[in-house]
């Protein structure tokens, strides 16, 4: 959502609001595509474009179309014409290949072909441990 772009707060509230912001931002979007397919309940959610959804609300929103409404009030609006369109496709293909560097001039040299050439599995085992009492708040500066 950002575009390479990083966070322009130099305080932590100000933090606390950008990230706040583009979450409250992320969940509309995601509520937008969800009501697009009500009138479709075979689509799962899944196969809805995030991408689609962010270049859509963008060019609503930068272009100034549907904004203020006719006499005819359009509940679906441009998101909800442009989701079913642009769906995702219903099985997504297994990688066929395992990641590699893409740099082959890298200054680590030394290990160069010493990366596995096959996809790998991994196990994660995760703790979670709940506080009696909580985390105490961090200092504000």
């Amino acid at each position: 959502m950002l575009d390479g772009r990083v966070l322009r707060s130099r305080s932590i509230d100000g933090l606390d609001q950008e990230v706040y912001a583009l979450l409250t931002a992320y969940q509309a979007l995601i509520r937008a595509g969800d009501d697009a397919l009500t009138g479709r309940p075979e689509v799962p959610m899944e196969r809805i474009s995030f991408t689609v959804l962010l270049t859509t609300a963008t060019d609503t929103v930068t272009a100034g179309h549907g904004i203020f409404p006719g006499t005819l009030i359009d509940l679906v609006g441009s998101i909800g014409h442009a989701t079913p369109g642009n769906l995702l496709p219903a099985h997504r293909r297994q990688r066929a290949k395992a990641r590699t560097r893409k740099n082959p001039t890298s200054k680590y040299g030394p290990n160069a072909g010493q990366h596995p050439q096959k996809s790998q599995n991994y196990t994660v085992h995760a703790a979670i441990a709940f506080f009696e009492h909580g985390l105490s708040n961090r200092s504000r500066r």
